[in-house]
């Protein structure tokens, strides 16, 4: 397989992960499901545009301890691929939370089927949040401070996307499940307090992990460097209360002049009626 960027999931992924967890895991807080992507690569893009389910247990005491059915698995990719056999095998998803200690050996052995599998994480509890419901890796080996070669997930730029059939498909979904009591404006507002609820557990996390540096955690330079850039793109405020006073000043004297020029006009009038008068 080619070096993959990026990664586009497509919507019938979500909706059929999201169907698995439902049937299967919903009522267990502690339980993940797994499954198997189709798709296709084309200059460095995989299009991740099926998936089906697949039998899958975990110990939740060991992580080494689990079982994925690749017998179920054959039977079922050799039906798909008698429908459409341009989709290959790609690499398999989880519902997480993130990555777990045995994804590694799980994606080892969907090496059978594919040379470098594609983990795609999909948050199925992304509702309140503006977040990207899904996020791809790929395992590369590494050394490290030991010496030791291990293999860890390197996260892959992850986008959403749809075919036009798929675009119309969505579009009549959601006009189903909207609520059109809801106005544009108690949209937007809604948008706005889960983005502002996102940014705030952003911030919160990185606090806590500065507060683990100074502790005595070692600090991560990357993450350091990532930090600094963030910090560089945040605008001046001192310039921002600059602006926003002159403005406020302008929009005052605006005021100000326009009472003053009523005031006389009144007194214009008056002086106008007395000497009428």
């Amino acid at each position: 397989m080619q070096k993959i960027e990026e990664v586009v999931v497509h919507p019938l992924v979500l909706l059929s992960v999201v169907d698995h967890f439902n049937r299967v895991a919903k009522e267990m807080s502690n339980k993940r499901v797994a499954g198997v992507l189709l798709g296709e690569v084309w200059k460095g893009r995989l299009d991740v545009s099926n998936s089906f389910a697949v039998p899958f247990e975990e110990d939740s005491q060991d992580p080494k301890v689990w079982f994925l059915d690749h017998n179920y698995l054959e039977e079922m990719f050799g039906m798909y691929k008698r429908i459409n056999a341009k989709e290959k095998i790609v690499g398999w998803y989880s519902t997480g939370p993130g990555v777990k200690a045995p994804d590694v050996q799980i994606n080892e052995s969907f090496k059978q089927y594919v040379p470098n599998p594609m983990l795609v994480v999909i948050d199925v509890k992304a509702a309140e949040t503006l977040e990207l419901p899904a996020q791809a890796y790929y395992s590369k080996e590494e050394v490290n401070e030991d010496g030791n070669i291990v293999k860890n997930f390197v996260h892959v730029p992850t986008l959403l996307g749809a075919s036009e059939a798929e675009d119309v498909g969505v579009e009549h979904l959601l006009r189903d499940v909207r609520d059109v009591a809801a106005t544009s404006l108690a949209t937007e507002t809604q948008h706005k307090i889960a983005a502002l609820k996102a940014m705030l557990s952003r911030l919160t996390e990185i606090q806590d992990y500065l507060q683990e540096v100074l502790n005595g955690r070692k600090a991560n330079n990357e993450i350091f460097h990532k930090l600094q850039e963030v910090l560089n793109l945040l605008p001046n405020t001192n310039v921002l209360n600059q602006a926003f006073a002159v403005d406020e000043n302008n929009s005052y004297l605006s005021l100000y002049l326009a009472s003053i020029t009523r005031t006389v006009l009144s007194l214009h009038s008056l002086i106008t009626n007395k000497t009428k008068k």
